[in-house]
C-alpha cells in the first residue's frame, strides 16, 4: 500500500502540495486527476522519491521512500517528460533498468518488443513520440516492480495502442497484483480502466473515492416542468451543483441518495424527468466548479 500523509512540498514561496492524504491500496488502478497546475506530477515524483515532501511522509509498505533504495526498487515512474540516454539504444536502457531492477523480465521484454516492431538497436532519438511512450511502457510492464507510477501514459499513443497499453495493465494485475497509478487528463481513458479516482485541485485533495461509488452519489437529471412549478424551492434541502436551462428542459446535477431525488422530482409531476449516469469528465467538473473553477467564468 502507498500511505500519503499530509504532504506538502514548496517551491520558493508556492505551495506545490497542500497537506495531501489518501490511501493507495494493492492490486488496483488509481487514477489521478485535476486542474492544470493542480500538483500531479509534483505528487508523483514525491512518490517514487524524486523529490522530498517538506511536511508529512510517504510510506510504500509502511517504509519511507525518499532516500530508501530498496524500497524505489518497488516502482517504476513513466514521467510525462521521459529520459533516455543520449544517442543510447533500448539495449543500453535495459542494462541499465537490469542494475536496478532485479525482477526485470528480459526475456518478456523482448517478446514485446518484437510484438511491438521495435527495434532494440535502433536509437531512441530517432523514435516517434509515440514510440519512446511504447517502450517506457514495456520497460515499465516488465520491471516486475509492485507500483507502476505513470504520468500522462496514453498521451500520443494512439486508439489501438492505448487499448494494448490498457491490456498490459489490466494483465499485469490478475497475474501479479501490479498497481498502477496513472495521472492524466485523459479522464475518458482513466474511466475504462480505474477502479478509484483522486481528485486534485491546487495543491490539495478534494477527494479519494472509488469510481463506481462515486457515481452513486451524484446524479445528472434532465426535466421539463410546468410553467408555474417552482422546482428550486421544492429542492431547497438538496444539493445542487450544477443547473442547465435550455428553453423548457433543465439538466440539474445533484449530490445525494437516487432515491431521495427520484421521490422529489416525481412529486413535483414532471410532464418530463430521467435520471442519466455521469461521466467522469462531468463528475471533475462538477467539483471543481464547487470549489471556484468554473470554465464559465475562466471565458467571460
Amino acid at each position: 500500500m502507498i500511505t500519503i500523509q499530509n504532504v506538502s512540498k514548496y517551491f520558493d514561496n508556492i505551495k506545490a502540495l497542500d497537506q495531501i492524504t489518501a490511501n493507495i491500496g494493492e492490486g488496483h488502478v488509481f487514477g489521478l486527476i485535476g486542474t492544470n497546475g493542480a500538483g500531479k506530477s509534483t505528487l508523483m515524483r514525491t512518490m517514487c522519491g524524486v523529490l522530498k515532501p517538506d511536511e508529512g511522509s510517504i510510506l510504500i509498505d509502511g517504509k519511507e521512500v525518499y532516500e530508501n533504495p530498496k524500497v524505489k526498487s518497488q516502482i517504476f515512474y513513466i514521467s510525462d517528460d521521459q529520459y533516455f540516454f543520449s544517442n543510447g539504444t533500448p539495449l543500453d536502457m535495459l542494462k541499465f533498468y537490469l542494475t536496478w531492477y532485479p525482477a526485470f523480465d528480459t526475456e518478456r521484454f523482448y517478446k514485446l518488443m518484437g510484438i511491438l516492431n521495435l527495434d532494440p538497436k535502433r536509437k531512441i532519438n530517432t523514435f516517434s513520440k509515440g514510440m519512446k511512450k511504447q517502450l517506457s511502457v514495456l520497460f515499465g510492464v516488465c520491471s516486475g516492480t509492485k507500483y507502476l507510477l505513470c504520468d500522462e501514459t496514453f498521451d500520443g499513443l494512439d486508439p489501438v495502442m492505448r487499448q494494448t497499453v490498457k491490456s498490459l495493465f489490466i494483465q499485469e494485475i490478475e497475474t501479479r497484483g501490479l498497481t498502477p497509478v496513472i495521472a492524466s487528463h485523459n479522464l475518458r481513458e482513466l474511466e475504462d480502466i480505474c477502479d478509484h479516482i483522486g481528485l486534485l485541485h491546487r495543491g490539495g485533495i478534494l477527494f479519494s473515492r472509488d469510481l463506481d461509488e462515486m457515481k452513486l452519489g451524484i446524479h445528472k437529471l434532465q426535466c421539463v416542468f410546468t410553467p408555474d412549478t417552482d422546482y428550486m424551492q421544492a429542492l431547497a434541502g438538496m444539493e445542487i451543483l450544477n443547473r442547465d436551462m435550455r428553453g423548457s428542459l433543465v439538466t440539474l446535477t445533484i449530490r445525494g441518495q437516487r432515491e431521495a431525488i427520484d421521490n422529489a422530482i416525481s412529486g413535483l409531476s414532471p410532464v418530463f424527468y430521467e435520471i442519466l449516469p455521469l461521466s467522469l469528465e462531468e463528475i471533475f467538473i462538477s467539483e471543481t466548479e464547487v470549489q471556484g473553477y468554473d470554465f464559465k467564468n475562466l471565458i467571460l
